[in-house]
């Protein structure tokens, strides 16, 4: 029974390992993804955070020799099954990738693309609206309102990776995969998408990959400890940093291991 206070569960993995032909990525990860929170996946490099990242939308699928094995459940749905088509779950899972990535293509048609694929809009009017609310969520709509027909690539770095999200979040997901997705921004731009994180936890449940950890600190509610493919710790954000119950965590997190 969920307590007062308590979140619901929005997605839970249960054993999941990771292989790459032969060489074990990720070594029987359970771990349960809370509704409506921002949850961070911190670690060293080659840690396995942004593997396990992967296989929420299915993304391993497409790297030869992947292999990934245990249960994800996103209510009565396991998105290893065999029977979910990739591509849709893509539309319930969306990703925002380490650098910003538009579509060669203007603003309107990097935020229109994924509504008109899956036939999310009835006519022109109702993809206006999509593109603006999307816009608007992604705290760009503003900047760019008068230049919808602009190339993408016009756009500032910040403004691009804002422009990723727009695209991520016009075809209506429930949860945003964020790997790394302020490492190529500067210091500004990373607070500005620090903000739309904090305000886009109302709407969708996130995951965020990060090598930093003032940056996990500062945007998540739960943060999940990487090592060398096994998870050693998840709980409250304030917890980990402040007293985590693994000396593993701790050495991590006072820079003692790197």
């Amino acid at each position: 029974m969920t307590q007062a206070g308590e979140n619901l569960t929005k997605i839970n993995a249960s054993g999941v390992s990771v292989f790459y032909n032969e060489k074990r990525a990720l070594n029987n990860v359970s771990i349960d993804i809370g509704e409506n929170e921002v949850t961070a996946f911190i670690g060293p490099s080659g840690c396995g955070k942004s593997t396990f990242l992967r296989c929420f939308n299915r993304m391993n699928d497409v790297i030869p020799g992947a292999r990934v094995e245990g249960s994800i459940m996103m209510g009565e749905i396991d998105l290893n099954s065999k029977d979910i088509d990739p591509v849709l779950l893509r539309a319930q899972v969306g990703m925002v990738f380490q650098k910003p990535n538009p579509f060669p293509k203007s603003i309107y048609e990097n935020v229109s693309y994924g509504p008109r694929i899956h036939g999310l809009a009835s006519g022109r009017d109702e993809m206006d609206h999509i593109v603006e609310d999307s816009l608007k969520k992604a705290g760009l709509w503003q900047e760019v309102a008068d230049r919808l027909h602009d190339k993408a690539t016009s756009l500032s770095g910040g403004q691009q990776q804002r422009l990723c999200i727009a695209r991520a979040i016009a075809i209506s997901p429930s949860v945003l995969l964020m790997d790394e997705p302020c490492s190529a921004l500067d210091p500004i731009a990373t607070a500005v998408i620090e903000e739309l994180i904090h305000n886009l936890r109302e709407r969708y449940s996130i995951i965020i990959v990060t090598h930093s950890m003032q940056q996990a600190a500062r945007v998540s509610q739960k943060t999940a400890y990487f090592h060398l493919g096994e998870l050693i710790e998840h709980g409250d954000t304030r917890k980990i940093f402040m007293n985590p119950e693994h000396e593993q965590t701790e050495a991590y997190i006072s820079g003692k291991i790197g």
